[in-house]
């Protein structure tokens, strides 16, 4: 069907599909890709036959898994992420793409402002004080007195730099090549300028993607870096949170409180402590998210362009 570049042969018959993940059902996308193409194989893993694939339509992959599919000649995530696809895998140099749209950006700078806002109005003070019976009107302070930063500057990083400065935040950002933004100032490089960062914001928000060098980044010296009563709001991936020093932090005061997304194992069983940390909002991983048709018709879109030896859409260059 292809080799490990993504360029592909025409006429191989009918693509063969696995749709993969230990944690998330995708029954109903392989049920909307056999309607949409009914002459391809679909299967859900690890059905007989999945592992014999060409195709890998995944999201939260078994480690070691792509080593055991000898035919597998593109991997396709449902999602912007690829992280938890391309981890603990033998990619050989197979071709990995993503799902973006315009409306899952959207929905995730939605989640971004009402997080900000939760924090800048004073809302968590608000509930709070509810539960104790009290009345008392928190001072207004105008969106640029208090400082956002934003982690990482991907697709929906970006994005939300620049709503969150259209509404009238003074918003500074952390990424590891330059980036241009109309009215954000940026600090590109490695961990040694992070401090910088940090140490001016009254709430951070988290989007890096998940790597090496991201992998447990908010942790306890992250924390300590930020000004004591400082917010976090953490969209990015759970591999990024140390979950005992967000408790801590939170505990100690150094955090005034959090609103986190995604955590390093999901779901959160029904007694993790997390569910009653005092200051934490917890949500369960619905930042955003594309509309199945849209993921489908993205698949099938890459899928056709790999049979016909055309480039793929939304490549993405895993990190070594």
């Amino acid at each position: 069907m292809s080799g490990a570049d993504g360029s592909a042969a025409a006429g191989g018959g009918a693509p063969s599909i696995a749709c993969i993940s230990a944690s998330f059902d995708m029954g109903p996308m392989a049920a909307r890709l056999a309607a949409l193409r009914p002459a391809w194989q679909v299967r859900v893993w690890p059905e007989p036959g999945s592992e014999d694939a060409q195709v890998a339509v995944c999201w939260d992959v078994p480690p070691g898994l792509f080593a055991r599919m000898p035919r597998l000649a593109l991997v396709h995530g449902i999602a912007a992420g690829t992280d938890n696809i391309v981890h603990g895998q033998e990619l050989r140099g197979l071709p990995v793409c993503r799902v973006i749209d315009a409306e899952q950006v959207r929905g995730m700078v939605e989640y971004a402002l009402w997080s900000v806002l939760y924090f800048h109005r004073g809302f968590d003070r608000a509930l709070a004080q509810q539960a104790r019976g009290e009345w008392r009107r928190p001072p207004l302070r105008a969106a640029a007195e208090h400082p956002v930063g934003v982690l990482g500057l991907g697709t929906i990083g970006s994005a939300v730099a620049e709503a969150l400065h259209a509404h009238g935040y003074r918003v500074s950002a952390f990424n590891r090549s330059p980036r241009a933004i109309e009215g954000v100032h940026v600090e590109a490089g490695g961990p040694d300028r992070l401090p910088r960062f940090l140490a001016g914001l009254d709430t951070l928000v988290c989007l890096l993607p998940l790597t090496p060098a991201t992998r447990g980044i908010l942790n306890r010296d992250t924390f300590a870096r930020l000004p004591r009563g400082a917010a976090l709001v953490h969209l990015g991936r759970g591999g990024h949170l140390v979950t005992q020093d967000l408790r801590d932090a939170l505990r100690q005061g150094q955090l005034r409180g959090a609103v986190v997304d995604v955590f390093p194992s999901e779901p959160l069983a029904p007694g993790d402590p997390l569910w009653s940390e005092p200051g934490l909002v917890v949500t369960p991983h619905m930042g955003t998210m594309a509309s199945p048709e849209r993921v489908a018709a993205q698949i099938v879109g890459n899928v056709e362009r790999l049979c016909a030896g055309m480039p793929l859409l939304n490549r993405v260059r895993p990190a070594p």
